[in-house]
Parts: structure tokens; C-alpha cells; sequence
């Protein structure tokens, strides 16, 4: 296998990590606000929680807007 080809399939498989772990982070997101069971103000709740487990895991304090 060329160094090329080795280097594509890395970037292939670590795009499709990137991919599920987005679509993991917005299937959270979605669930919680379309959750019938909770209020407007729970929901919210829910969404805070899910952005801060992931702060968490990834060790960040605050994110960065891409504006910035």
C-alpha cells in the first residue's frame, strides 16, 4: 500500500468517526427538544446538560464561535 493510500484511508476512517460522533451529539440535542414531557424551561435544561457532558469529555471550558 503507498504511503498515499494509507494516509487517504486514515482521513476516510477518522471522517467517519467525526461524522458519527456529530450525528451522536445532534440525536441528544433533537431528543431533547422534542421531549413532550418536559417544559420549555426542561428541555433547555436538557440541551445545557448535553453541552456540558461534552465540555466535559473534551476537557473544554468554553467554545469558540467560528466568527471568532
Amino acid at each position: 500500500m503507498a504511503t498515499t493510500e494509507l494516509v487517504d484511508a486514515i482521513a476516510a476512517e477518522m471522517a467517519l468517526g467525526v461524522d458519527a460522533a456529530v450525528e451522536s451529539w445532534m440525536a441528544q440535542i433533537e431528543q431533547a427538544f422534542t421531549d413532550r414531557r418536559l417544559t420549555t424551561l426542561g428541555r433547555m435544561g436538557a440541551v445545557k446538560e448535553i453541552l456540558d457532558r461534552y465540555k466535559h469529555l473534551t476537557g473544554k471550558a468554553e467554545l469558540h464561535s467560528r466568527r471568532a
